[in-house]
């Protein structure tokens, strides 16, 4: 009745407990659409809480809805095995970027290892091993380490980690947001750091390229964004959202940024407000407030799509008037991306994915499991 106690084995149920552990608290931190032919929606890659770097097959997991594959819940989603697979961090790796889109493309991600990592895509994305084995089978070509700081007598600190990068392949560059409240700037060619950007006086979140002028936007924890000279290092301009709570005791760090494809107009949510400013003028135009903390946000032409501690993706104008807004599985969502075509990716808390057709209906859910 009770079954038989002579096979019970302590480690294989020990090991069952704390993967499914693992899968239920696993969080996707970012998304990116990978580079191809096909104008429609095909791969997407997701950065993990479990260091993992992973590809996900758009077209299957649809088929595979359609067909019943679900979990069987009211609110339908499959759980999925990657197409590819590595294992690219010791610690989460929070943020994924294609730096060039053709067959030469590198997938960089980024970690609390304070690694900056790439790997050649089409390696990656075309391998014939197994599943089951992949992880390491593929070596990175870009291996990027913080630098440590020295302390008294010589002591070295941690190294940093990276919260974010963003690339710029014209200028041969990645940047990196670090958690000693620095930016660096990476020559991709030699791997050398070109150049560090400091005067933030918290650990950074996030970071933008703003090209057309040779600039980068960071966001840090301090609650302001500085744009900063790629030339010089320095900094030209501190924008601070959040300035007027800051003098009446509130405390709210810069969580995430976004430019318009103008690079004109830049989006910064901090905490449950979303502020939107020209840059030209260098004013504020509107302010936007959210009934939970506002965790990323991007621009899809002149409207701003957010995500946040709750399970919903809005859309603004840039006004800031409410334009839609639609239920997702995660309960709280970390990362939002938006393909060509207008389809929107949104991961999150228990490493769901939801895939938003460009008319808001839902094409899949699926929940990333380990290999």
């Amino acid at each position: 009745m009770f079954g038989d106690s002579t096979k019970w084995n302590e480690d294989t149920y020990r090991e069952s407990i704390l993967k499914e552990r693992d899968i239920q608290t696993r969080t996707v931190f970012r998304t990116v659409w990978a580079p191809s032919p096909n104008p429609s929606p095909d791969t997407i890659v997701v950065a993990s809480s479990d260091g993992s770097v992973a590809s996900h097959s758009i077209p299957d997991c649809i088929s595979k809805l359609a067909l019943g594959f679900s979990n069987g819940k009211a609110q339908q989603f499959l759980g999925t095995q990657p197409n590819s697979f590595l294992q690219g961090h010791d610690g989460p790796a929070y943020d994924v970027k294609f730096y060039g889109d053709n067959d030469d493309a590198l997938l960089l991600s980024c970690g609390d290892d304070g690694r900056v990592r790439g790997w050649r895509w089409k390696e990656f994305s075309e391998s014939e091993v197994p599943i089951h084995l992949q992880g390491s089978h593929v070596k990175p070509v870009l291996d990027l380490v913080n630098p440590q700081h020295k302390g008294p007598w010589g002591a070295l600190s941690p190294i940093p980690e990276n919260n974010a990068i963003a690339v710029d392949p014209q200028g041969g560059s990645v940047f990196s947001a670090a958690g000693d409240s620095c930016a660096y700037c990476w020559d991709v060619e030699s791997g050398k750091i070109k150049m560090v950007f400091k005067g933030h006086s918290n650990y950074l979140h996030c970071i933008v390229a703003r090209k057309s002028t040779n600039q980068i936007v960071t966001g840090s924890e301090d609650g302001t964004a500085r744009i900063w000279d790629c030339k010089s290092g320095k900094c030209v301009k501190v924008i601070d959202p959040v300035k007027d709570k800051r003098l009446k005791g509130f405390i709210s760090c810069l969580s995430c940024i976004a430019l318009d494809a103008s690079e004109s107009w830049l989006a910064c949510g901090s905490g449950r407000r979303l502020s939107v400013w020209s840059l030209p003028a260098s004013e504020c135009v509107s302010s936007i407030y959210s009934s939970a903390s506002i965790q990323d946000v991007i621009f899809e032409e002149n409207q701003i799509l957010a995500v946040g501690a709750e399970p919903l993706l809005s859309r603004f104008d840039i006004n800031g008037a409410i334009l839609s807004q639609i239920k997702c599985a995660s309960p709280s969502a970390f990362s939002v991306s938006l393909h060509p075509s207008g389809v929107t990716a949104v991961g999150g808390y228990g490493g769901i994915v939801d895939v938003i057709s460009q008319f808001g209906s839902h094409l899949c859910t699926f929940s990333c499991q380990g290999v």
